[in-house]
């Protein structure tokens, strides 16, 4: 396939990690793999952060902001910069539930050129009379977004047909899986692991510390767990103290913190080499969102391929990874008791969840993900005029 000049946008990209930034950094990789360039259209969210960041095969441009209002940004220049960036490159990546990404995809459409739009989940935040607004402004930004874009990606065929906004589009929509890398074992990292004293029973948490991940309830279900497993321990890895938009969260949760301060093993965010030796690590994984801004779950596949069973809340999409392969509980969300009977329950039967790690690669193939994205991409590049990359830009 003829190399392509690649937008991916996203209001936040690295260094800020959560499943969404994860993701697109994959998409990053995957297309440069494949011989793409690849810009990262993104904002400015820390003084520190480079306005650009020019390599061989990836730029990073950041808008920069005037006003920071929860997670979302001010950007009085970012008309300027979505009609400017798409002229130059082949395809556009637009970012859902931003206010970029009509904004992008209407540009995109203008210039004739192709864009495509990842539906990772519904956004939900929390009910606070701010975030009430962004919920509103949001129906008519995604629908113009979805509208303008070529294809609208879903996680999963099933996701897509029970989710109303995704089936409103259904002749542009392509079911493509997340894009989930799993690495070997690192035995520099589980000998650090061990020194941290990650001892046996091991409940691990790999998530943002954030309201919608359900933290509260894990914190709450450790005096259950503790009764019933007396040698327990949780550890976290991923974003706590200083997560964006969350501060108010992490002070919330000091009291549970507190109470359970010599049963918590905080890592801070692991690096992605390290995480198979984190899942090893773990007798069990939990999963434990609260509504639908939570889709698939990636660490869930990670850690079946690293023969850990998880526990998972009952949401769309999330508990498709239990359902298809055995490894682990479903619970309902915002139930202490429950998430601890079922932490308990797998802890004691633990070898009954666990799968061989080939049958779990064959229902989560790693590398079919990227495939389907290049017979994406050759669908656009047949349907619409691409850019040609030069590679010393």
């Amino acid at each position: 396939m003829r190399p392509l000049r690649v937008l991916v946008a996203l209001t936040y990209h690295r260094p800020d990690v959560s499943g969404l930034t994860i993701y697109a950094g994959r998409l990053v990789q995957q297309l440069v793999w494949r011989g793409h360039c690849v810009t990262r259209f993104t904002s400015r969210y820390q003084a520190r952060l480079l306005p650009r960041e020019p390599l061989p095969r990836i730029e990073t441009v950041r808008v920069p902001i005037c006003r920071k209002v929860s997670k979302g940004m001010i950007m009085p220049w970012l008309p300027v910069y979505a009609w400017l960036l798409p002229r130059k490159h082949g395809m556009v990546n637009v970012p859902m539930h931003e206010l970029a990404a009509v904004l992008l995809a209407l540009c995109t459409r203008l210039l004739g050129k192709p864009a495509f739009l990842p539906y990772q989940c519904d956004l939900q935040l929390p009910a606070r009379w701010v975030h009430r607004i962004d919920d509103a402004a949001l129906i008519p930004l995604n629908t113009g977004a979805a509208k303008f874009a070529a294809y609208v990606v879903a996680s999963s065929q099933d996701d897509a047909l029970c989710r109303p906004f995704l089936s409103r589009y259904f002749r542009k929509l392509r079911a493509i899986p997340p894009l989930i890398q799993v690495a070997a074992e690192d035995p520099h990292w589980t000998a650090q692991l061990q020194a941290h004293a990650m001892s046996s029973p091991c409940v691990g948490f790999a998530a943002r510390f954030t309201e919608d991940k359900g933290v509260g309830y894990m914190l709450a279900a450790m005096p259950t767990i503790i009764e019933k497993a007396p040698e327990s321990r949780a550890a976290s890895t991923g974003a706590y103290k200083e997560t964006i938009g969350e501060e108010a969260c992490w002070q919330r949760l000091q009291p549970l913190l507190e109470r359970h301060r010599r049963r918590l093993l905080f890592l801070a965010l692991l690096p992605g080499q390290a995480r198979p030796s984190f899942y090893r690590g773990c007798d069990i994984v939990v999963i434990t969102p609260l509504n639908s801004s939570e889709t698939f779950g990636m660490v869930q596949v990670k850690a079946r391929s690293c023969g850990t069973p998880v526990v998972a809340t009952n949401l769309l999409d999330v508990f498709e990874v239990v359902r298809r392969t055995g490894m682990g509980e479903i619970v309902p969300r915002r139930s202490s008791p429950a998430l601890a009977e079922a932490i308990v329950r797998v802890l004691r039967n633990r070898a009954f969840y666990v799968q061989p790690q080939n049958d779990v690669e064959l229902v989560f193939p790693p590398k079919s993900s990227a495939r389907a994205y290049a017979g994406m991409f050759h669908l656009l590049r047949d349907s619409k005029r691409g850019g040609r990359c030069d590679p010393g830009l």
